[in-house]
């Protein structure tokens, strides 16, 4: 059954994982639109934006303890995975800056004063060269150091979650969630190590 699943997943071309991830986007911006999200569409257009990167980022921290705990392997798609989730990311920036905040004295304020804004910006400050540098010319050029530079995305999770947690009001079970989730992913992947840094070039092709 295993087998054949990963048969089948070779299959699936990666550009149906990049249409298939864009989708939600226009889509959203849409309901913002129409008012379908509420009384504050760009609150709820940040928030959905965020969310979705986080779960894109749990999939992306899921595929290697997939492939070493349960023999799924999904390492073909990492590549698109990673790309959509700093998509989101982007797209969920974008909308604080110029829908919501707008005001650059402001923006820079917030992201000093405002401790949950600072933990977002560094995420994304340090996802910028994991998807400069997600295509096999870097793979080729950066060598070895390709790998130890990807491995960022660990940290990139941990503040993630860090950040819904901050930004949501009291104490809510879905960021909790969200951060007991990475940091199990990311224990998950401790006894696996070598076979997470070990990722042939070849399989990271999209």
């Amino acid at each position: 059954m295993r087998d054949r699943l990963n048969q089948t997943l070779r299959r699936v071309p990666t550009w149906v994982i990049y249409m298939l991830g864009m989708l939600p986007a226009p889509w959203f911006f849409y309901q913002g639109l129409t008012g379908a999200l509420g009384v504050e569409p760009i609150k709820a257009l940040e928030h959905k934006y965020g969310e979705l990167a986080l779960q894109l980022l749990v999939v992306s921290l899921a595929i290697t303890p997939m492939r070493t705990h349960l023999g799924i392997n999904l390492l073909k798609f990492r590549r698109a995975v990673g790309l959509l989730c700093f998509f989101y990311v982007s797209c969920h920036l974008l909308v604080w800056l110029v829908l919501d905040v707008q005001l650059l004295d402001q923006i820079v304020a917030d992201i000093i004063k405002r401790p949950y804004i600072t933990i977002g910006m560094a995420g994304f400050v340090l996802m910028l060269p994991l998807a400069l540098t997600s295509n096999n010319w870097s793979i080729r050029r950066l060598g070895p150091m390709w790998r130890k530079l990807h491995k960022a995305t660990y940290v990139i999770g941990l503040l993630g979650a860090v950040h819904f947690v901050m930004l949501v009001k009291g104490v809510q079970l879905e960021p909790l969630i969200y951060l007991a989730v990475i940091i199990g992913l990311l224990a998950l992947r401790l006894p696996g190590r070598r076979s997470s840094t070990t990722t042939p070039v070849r399989r990271q092709r999209a």
